[in-house]
């Protein structure tokens, strides 16, 4: 998915996002404002995630949330 496309559809999203990593809180989710970058970021600190792997199932989540609309 388009990281633009993320940033647009971020407050329908959020919810997905919450579910799917748990360890982030609503007030990270809100700061990342939708922005992939500082998701990754965040899951990365929280899940002790290398960048490749929390973007590599970022991008697979997006994917399937995509599908899924």
């Amino acid at each position: 998915m388009n990281r633009n496309v993320l940033e647009g559809m971020w407050k329908e999203m959020r919810g997905q996002a919450r579910q799917w990593w748990g360890a982030l809180t609503g007030d990270d989710l809100e700061r990342a404002g939708g922005k992939a970058e500082q998701i990754i970021g965040l899951r990365q600190q929280r899940y002790g995630l290398t960048k490749e792997h929390a973007e590599k199932e970022s991008n697979r989540r997006l994917k399937e949330a995509k599908l899924n609309n």
